[in-house]
C-alpha cells in the first residue's frame, strides 16, 4: 500500500492533455514460455495460470514454445535463446525460490531479475518475470491462486500486453532495399562519392 494514498473522485480526462497514446497493435503473438523445475508442483500451478490465459487471448498450440529448465537461475539463459531465435515475440519466465537459511536466497532472487530484465533489454521483446520470491510454500500458494491472486496469469497478461504495445510502436514497413540500390547505382556508374569531412 503506498504510504500517501491519492484519491481519485473520476478517471483523469487524457484529452486534456492533448497526449498521442499507444495503443496495443493486434495480431497474432508467439510466445516463448521457460518455466522451472524446481520447486515444481508451485511452478506448475503458476504454468497452468499462463497456459490458461494465453488460450483466453487465442495464444496456444504452435504459438506456444515451452522449455522446462533446473532452475531459477537458468531462466534468463534460455529465454535470451528463445529471444535471439527471431520466432518469438514475448517470453513469460516462471518460478519459485523461496527463502533458505543462507544468503543464497538473495543472489538467486536478484541475479535472476536482473538477467531477465537484460534479456527485454538486449532482446527488445517483452519479458514477463513470472518467478515467486517467498518465504515459505504458503505464500507461495497464496499466489497461485489464492488470497494474492495468480501470478502465472499475472505473468502472461503483462507479457501479451507489452508485446503489442512494442509491436504497435515499430514502423510497419522497414525496408531500405530501394534505397540502397539506388546508391549501389550511383557508385556503379562513377558518380562521384562524398570526400572527407573536414
Amino acid at each position: 500500500m503506498p504510504s500517501h494514498p491519492v484519491p481519485r473522485a473520476k478517471p483523469i480526462d487524457l484529452a486534456r492533455f492533448k497526449l498521442s497514446r499507444v495503443e496495443p497493435a493486434e495480431g497474432a503473438l508467439r510466445v516463448g514460455i521457460v518455466a522451472a523445475r524446481f520447486n515444481a508442483d508451485i511452478v506448475d500451478a503458476l504454468l497452468e495460470g499462463a497456459l490458461r490465459t494465453l488460450a483466453a487471448h487465442d495464444v496456444r498450440g504452435d504459438d506456444v514454445v515451452l522449455a522446462r529448465v533446473a532452475g531459477a537461475w537458468e531462466l534468463a539463459q534460455v529465454a535470451q535463446a528463445m529471444a535471439d531465435s527471431g520466432e518469438i515475440d514475448a517470453i513469460v519466465a516462471l518460478g519459485c525460490i523461496i527463502r533458505g537459511e543462507t544468503a543464497h536466497f538473495d543472489v538467486i532472487v536478484n541475479e535472476s531479475a536482473r538477467a531477465l530484465m537484460d534479456v527485454a533489454l538486449k532482446s527488445g521483446l517483452a519479458v514477463a518475470n513470472g518467478v515467486l520470491a517467498v518465504d515459505n510454500v504458503g505464500q507461495a500458494l497464496a499466489r497461485c491462486g489464492g488470497e494474492h491472486g495468480h501470478k502465472g496469469e499475472e505473468a502472461a497478461q503483462a507479457a501479451l500486453e507489452t508485446a503489442a504495445l512494442i509491436r504497435s510502436l515499430l514502423p510497419d514497413d522497414f525496408d531500405l532495399d530501394g534505397e540502397l540500390d539506388g546508391l549501389l547505382d550511383e557508385f556503379e556508374s562513377g558518380a562521384p562519392r562524398p570526400g572527407p569531412r573536414r
